[in-house]
């Protein structure tokens, strides 16, 4: 095997997220819903065998040192792998969104290289590696829609009916660090039970950051706006910008305003890449 082409990373959003506490090392603990979303980006990889790893930027144009090319160097490092790759990206996910479009890439980039290379590396150690990149890593390395708590480490995977969602993305976006080193964030939301999400999945609970984010950026209050004016009840998806809400079986969006991104997905009942790990124990 030379290469791997129209490798899919696929996005996510938060149904809700709470903030129930703050570790002594400065982690906020949380509880969440997360589900995938047909909203991808897609990544071609070719071996190289002069151990090498390099990156293309097919669309969007991404930081020197991104999650996927600091992905492939924990591979390397974990596997003793002498083998390289040459890592193409076509980034339809925007950034600092709370969509998780870095965190996937970086999980897909992790099981893409682990069969390129032939590592054989089990799912498990995959997400060891993954943590330490990212706490929405592990996610999507599992993939399948999850119940998360913890810092993202602590993964129970859901059912979820089929539906369909506007997911808006304003022109500017919002730093993780900033919503939740913000002093107003509410830190002890007090803890759900899965039963409780389960009978109202998709209007169950609330986002903790969505003050803060509406505060530092009020593009957020424009797009839910936005979305209401279409009658459509939104909430903010993870820590970013981009917001949702369910839609209607017939209903279409209005054409956003410049410089947005506004698409409707449906959910995914699972990654396209399950299975591509050594194991999924």
């Amino acid at each position: 095997m030379k290469a791997l082409y129209d490798v899919s990373a696929p996005a996510k959003l938060n149904l809700f997220l709470h903030v129930t506490g703050r570790r002594a090392d400065g982690y906020h603990l949380l509880q969440s819903a997360f589900m995938l979303i047909d909203w991808c980006d897609t990544l071609h990889l070719e071996l190289r065998p002069d151990g090498a790893l390099s990156r293309e930027d097919l669309r969007s144009p991404l930081p020197a040192d991104d999650l996927v090319l600091r992905a492939a160097r924990a591979l390397q490092a974990a596997g003793a792998s002498s083998q390289g790759a040459h890592i193409a990206i076509e980034k339809r996910i925007p950034a600092q969104a709370g969509l998780g479009g870095g965190s996937s890439d970086a999980a897909s980039c992790l099981l893409a290289l682990n069969r390129l290379w032939r590592l054989g590396l089990p799912l498990a150690r995959l997400e060891q590696i993954g943590l330490g990149l990212g706490a929405d890593v592990p996610f999507f390395l599992r993939g399948r829609n999850a119940w998360v708590e913890g810092i993202g480490e602590q993964i129970t995977p859901l059912e979820l009916p089929p539906a369909r969602f506007a997911v808006v993305r304003p022109a500017r976006g919002l730093e993780t660090r900033l919503a939740f080193a913000d002093a107003g964030l509410i830190r002890n939301t007090e803890p759900a039970i899965i039963s409780g999400f389960a009978a109202n999945p998709y209007g169950f609970g609330h986002n903790d950051l969505q003050p803060v984010a509406q505060r530092l950026c009020p593009d957020v209050t424009r797009a839910l706006e936005w979305l209401g004016a279409q009658g459509l009840q939104g909430r903010m998806t993870g820590s970013g910008s981009a917001v949702f809400a369910r839609m209607p079986p017939e209903g279409a969006l209005e054409t956003a305003p410049e410089g947005w991104l506004a698409r409707e997905c449906g959910n995914m009942e699972v990654h396209p890449l399950v299975g591509w790990a050594a194991s999924d124990d």
